[in-house]
């Protein structure tokens, strides 16, 4: 699946049935009461956010998306990120209602067992004047690309969908939640297929001579 960065698939997609779908259902939670019953993401670490989806699975119910903002104690944006965009409430309500949302510093000292692998920082206590060392969880998400902030989008069978990097402002971010919160990207994907498909040339079949 490819990586999607922006939403310009809007100028081109506004048109289908896809692209309605998706701003009606912004347009119901934009105006919805839900908005107004949360004041606050319910972070949860890397560790709480896998336990959570054990527990639905073993219910017998659908896990959510993960949601992981990675960030580190330097990063400035970081931190606007923390006191503007999320805790805006329409954000607020969709973090908390498809997702499992993670704060994950990526230059934690503490080791994670994960899907049988360690995951490390391999300078978790570097000296004076030193910077600590990128957590090997952290690098392995971001493809190496280490920019803060940055977001890593999981689906419900933990397979990752999506890489965002930078600050977001409360549209932009509120667009990408419900696109992939409501699998709008789903159907974004057969539509681009379909579109291609439609688009090759039909090959000629040999004349028989």
């Amino acid at each position: 699946m490819a990586i999607l960065t922006h939403f310009s698939i809007f100028g081109r997609l506004n048109k289908t049935p896809t692209m309605r779908n998706f701003l009606i259902c912004l347009l119901f939670v934009a105006s919805s009461g839900v908005v107004n019953a949360q004041t606050k993401i319910e972070w949860m670490t890397w560790q709480q956010a896998v336990e959570a989806r054990k527990q639905a699975v073993a219910a017998g119910q659908t896990p959510k998306k993960m949601f992981i903002d990675v960030y580190t104690d330097w990063c400035g944006w970081c931190k606007k990120m923390d006191a503007s965009t999320f805790v805006d409430p329409s954000v607020v309500a969709i973090m908390n209602a498809y997702y499992y949302p993670v704060k994950m510093d990526a230059e934690m000292p503490d080791s994670i067992i994960y899907d049988g692998y360690v995951f490390f920082n391999p300078m978790p206590y570097p000296a004076p004047g030193q910077r600590r060392g990128t957590h090997s969880l952290a690098a392995s998400m971001l493809d190496g690309k280490l920019s803060y902030p940055s977001y890593v989008m999981f689906d419900e069978n933990m397979n990752r969908s999506n890489i965002i990097q930078g600050y977001k402002e409360v549209q932009p971010l509120l667009g990408i939640l419900l696109f992939f919160g409501t699998n709008q990207h789903v159907q974004y994907n057969q539509f681009m297929q379909q579109q291609q498909a439609a688009q090759q040339p039909q090959q000629s079949q040999p004349q028989a001579k």
